[in-house]
């Protein structure tokens, strides 16, 4: 069986941002968050499981009183802590000692490199508040990633995204194209960019990773609808990650608190290692005995692993369905028609998720 790599560790839903592509999802209510103690445990038991990296993310982490706490738990059982943020709320003082408690590096996300255009897409006034959490995770020796999700509206801006990273000094830049999961999913149509938009995006990504050499990585991820063969969601269902939601919901992604009826199970009455091992979830999708035609005698099949399931259930209703991001896919053509009808809707407003500021 593989083991596991990373623990995505989602500490709340709550942020003070409202993103129309945010990835939490649509119709989380208020259910009860896990305490510190709980999760402590749930470090050890990853640290024991031969998890190395813990990823502590949202909504938006900083939000969490215990923050400096859960890091300095989390490096004491050796677990590298990676803290992605939008840098709301965030202050100089918070930074070191978030740094002195133990954290080894920050993903800072951004929306444009246009002040007004990035005030916008969050919601609220954000811009300077951002230059400004940059300018203090360096200064306080963390490594920063800046990471820019990308979709129709921002991406004419990839070249002044690369210039802003390398002010910053950030050490790697990821420019995420939008995955259509949570409101990117209900905001679909405003934020699918033309196939014209990725390849000029694209080609200034590949220039700048050029000259930049080993100055700055730069990674460029295409978003899955126009990529034609679907990629390896997560690694592949339950190989590499474990996702431990707010309220104790163990996970093998992000999105798949959005399918209603899966046999969920929680960190409160059963161990990380118990799950991994043997919860109906995690082992859903291992192996190839669950895939339909045409992935079960498809070549790829080992490298994609079929593509997302929660990407299949979205589009088509089942679960254990082709990814329709794929070519071969008998419903490709719901991925072909959304490219046609965001081109067509190029001007539909983005719906912004403002009630995430209350949520658990």
């Amino acid at each position: 069986m593989n083991r596991p790599y990373t623990l995505i560790a989602e500490l709340t839903y709550r942020c003070p941002l409202a993103c129309g592509y945010c990835s939490n999802p649509v119709d989380y209510g208020g259910r009860t968050p896990l305490d510190t103690a709980a999760w402590r445990r749930i470090f050890r038991e990853a640290e024991e499981l031969g998890i190395v990296q813990l990823n502590l993310t949202g909504g938006e982490p900083l939000l969490r009183d215990d923050l400096a706490p859960l890091i300095t738990e989390a490096r004491r059982v050796d677990l590298y802590v990676n803290l992605i943020t939008s840098g709301i709320p965030l202050d100089r003082n918070r930074v070191a000692r978030l740094r002195d408690a133990g954290l080894d590096a920050v993903q800072l996300s951004w929306q444009s490199t246009d002040p007004d255009e990035c005030n916008e897409l969050a919601g609220m006034a954000v811009y300077d508040r951002k230059l400004a959490a940059a300018q203090w995770i360096v200064e306080s020796g963390l490594l920063l990633t800046l990471n820019v999700v990308l979709h129709r509206r921002n991406l004419h801006r990839v070249n002044e995204m690369i210039s802003l990273a390398e002010t910053l000094g950030a050490h790697r830049l990821e420019l995420a194209n939008v995955q259509y999961a949570g409101w990117a999913l209900v905001n679909r149509l405003a934020l699918l960019p033309t196939r014209e938009q990725l390849d000029r995006a694209r080609a200034a990504a590949e220039a700048a990773r050029s000259r930049l050499g080993g100055r700055m990585d730069i990674l460029f991820v295409t978003p899955d609808w126009y990529a034609d063969v679907p990629r390896p969601c997560m690694d592949g269902w339950g190989r590499r990650f474990i996702v431990v939601a707010p309220d104790g919901a163990v996970l093998p992604c992000h999105a798949a608190q959005t399918i209603p009826g899966l046999p969920l199970d929680y960190a409160t009455s059963r161990s990380l290692t118990d799950i991994w091992e043997h919860s109906e979830l995690f082992n859903l999708f291992r192996g190839e005995e669950w895939m339909p035609s045409p992935c079960r005698t498809c070549e790829r099949r080992a490298i994609d692993y079929g593509g997302c399931r929660c990407q299949a259930f979205h589009l088509t209703g089942d679960l254990a369905a082709t990814d329709p991001a794929c070519r071969w896919s008998p419903a490709h053509s719901l991925v072909q028609q959304a490219r046609l009808d965001a081109d067509r809707l190029a001007s539909e407003p983005l719906i912004q998720p403002r009630l995430l500021k209350n949520v658990s």
